[in-house]
């Protein structure tokens, strides 16, 4: 009984309980914090891949004037004047969830 009752022993748990639950530092409040910025290293790793990926595609289409042709084709749809341009769009992934 006196060991519930020490001083020490009750100054310590009550300082405990207070940085755990109420102090503006608590522990929730830190542990949503480290999520967050979890959440933005993944975000931010993911924007330098995509720079890594474009810079990539930059260097080979100023390298290759076929290339920037290639991607014209692809990405912008464009044609050439002589030519017909049919689009196939495969739905099949949107049906099977």
């Amino acid at each position: 009984m006196s060991i519930l009752l020490n001083k020490y022993l009750l100054t310590t748990a009550a300082f405990i309980v207070w940085l755990v639950f109420f102090d503006s530092n608590n522990l929730l409040i830190r542990n949503r914090l480290q999520n967050k910025l979890d959440g933005l290293n993944q975000e931010k790793q993911f924007y330098l891949n995509e720079i890594k990926k474009d810079s990539a595609l930059n260097q080979g289409l100023i390298n290759d004037s076929s290339a920037i042709e290639k991607f014209a084709r692809e990405k912008y749809l464009m044609k050439k004047d002589n030519e017909d341009l049919y689009l196939v769009i495969d739905t099949t992934e949107d049906q099977h969830p």
